[in-house]
């Protein structure tokens, strides 16, 4: 009887055995191992969650050592400057609507437009009897120095446009333009129609090349320009703006620059007594031998009028 429980019991755990074994493999072969981390997707899924943390810096490479038997290539060339072909360059002339009753003159819509749009001058203040006296030098006629002789006797500071030609050629005089308190403007190289001049750079050496001239005999910087012909264009306006220039145009003039045509010197005082105004910027070309032999009689009427003589750097 003991040994058949015995058995019993030794059957019993048997199996108890054996199960326990089957459950440890079904176990083993359901489980999955583990997905091995990619740590460059975690990377990017963390740049797409808006995660600011930074990757581990790979190894740098080091630069390799120049070459010193290879010639360096040069740098690249810096841009060119904007060119003014899209500014328009129609070519006008300035001209002046003259007024009854000593009113100061108007004149063409457009030009007006311009002239306000790039500060150009061609009335100063038109509140006061004030004028202020120009005169071109495209060359010397012989009148200059009586000029500035009646400038000097009456205390009357003018504007003198000159070109390169008459820089180089009469440099005596103009010294004494600058030493005597005049201004001396910029009325190009070589006096040509500027819209004419195409090429920008060419251009800008037409105005340019007679300032750096002036600079290097005189230490003074040019600041006015006045337009050879009174032809202009809003590129041309534009551009000598760019260069720090004024440009100059005038509310009195006639024509006074024929030198073969000359009509003396009281007709000369009329035209100025009959049309002077407040803000007046008087043109004169200094060839004028009916110019200089009224000059002395214009200044001092125009004085005894009430008028007074102001310069260009004055008018704001």
């Amino acid at each position: 009887m003991l040994k058949n429980r015995v058995l019993i019991f030794l059957v019993i755990l048997s199996c108890l055995f054996l199960s326990g074994c089957r459950q440890n493999v079904n176990h083993l072969v359901k489980e999955k191992p583990n997905k091995p981390v990619d740590i460059q997707n975690n990377n990017n899924d963390s740049a797409k969650n808006g995660d600011n943390s930074q990757n581990e810096p790979e190894a740098s490479t080091p630069e390799p050592t120049p070459d010193p038997s290879v010639e360096p290539k040069p740098s690249p060339k810096p841009a060119l400057e904007p060119t003014y072909a899209h500014y328009d360059n129609t070519k006008y002339s300035w001209y002046f609507n003259r007024r009854s009753d000593h009113l100061p003159p108007t004149t063409g819509a457009k030009l007006n437009e311009l002239a306000g749009k790039y500060n150009a001058i061609y009335l100063g203040d038109t509140s006061r009897k004030v004028v202020y006296l120009t005169f071109d030098e495209g060359y010397e006629n012989g009148y200059t120095p009586k000029i500035l002789d009646i400038l000097k006797k009456n205390n009357v500071k003018a504007a003198f446009f000159i070109t390169m030609p008459y820089l180089k050629n009469q440099y005596k005089l103009v010294e004494r333009m600058t030493n005597e308190g005049h201004i001396v403007g910029n009325h190009t190289v070589s006096h040509p129609s500027l819209p004419e001049i195409l090429d920008d750079q060419k251009l800008k050496n037409e105005i340019e090349e007679l300032s750096k001239a002036y600079k290097e005999k005189t230490g003074k910087e040019m600041k006015y320009l006045r337009p050879p012909k009174g032809e202009f264009s809003e590129r041309t306006l534009k551009m000598s703006s760019d260069l720090g220039y004024r440009n100059i145009f005038w509310s009195f003039a006639y024509a006074d620059w024929d030198v073969t045509n000359q009509k003396g010197a009281d007709y000369a005082h009329k035209m100025v007594m009959d049309n002077v105004h407040n803000g007046g910027v008087f043109l004169l070309h200094a060839v004028s031998k009916s110019n200089t032999e009224a000059l002395d009689r214009i200044i001092r009427d125009l004085k005894a009028q009430g008028y007074s003589f102001e310069t260009l750097d004055e008018i704001m």
